[in-house]
């Protein structure tokens, strides 16, 4: 009974959405699931670092230009 019923589930699932995937592996899901949290883990520190050096160098040069526009109008 449980077999007919899993077949008329997947064969259900399959004429509405295409073939189904049969057991997945859970040993493919960690290893996309560690991949993502790794990419993470490294590209956020990264975005930050370059985040705050690009302002930082964005404020010295619209301080440098403050400066020399200082000392152009005197």
């Amino acid at each position: 009974m449980e077999d007919l019923l899993q077949s008329a589930l997947e064969t259900a699932a399959e004429e509405a959405l295409g073939p189904v995937m049969p057991a997945a592996n859970p040993v493919v899901f960690l290893a996309i699931t560690s991949l993502g949290l790794a990419m993470a883990l490294v590209y956020v520190p990264i975005r930050i670092y370059l985040t705050t050096t690009a302002r930082s160098r964005r404020l010295r040069l619209l301080q440098k230009i403050r400066r020399l526009r200082d000392e152009l109008s005197t």
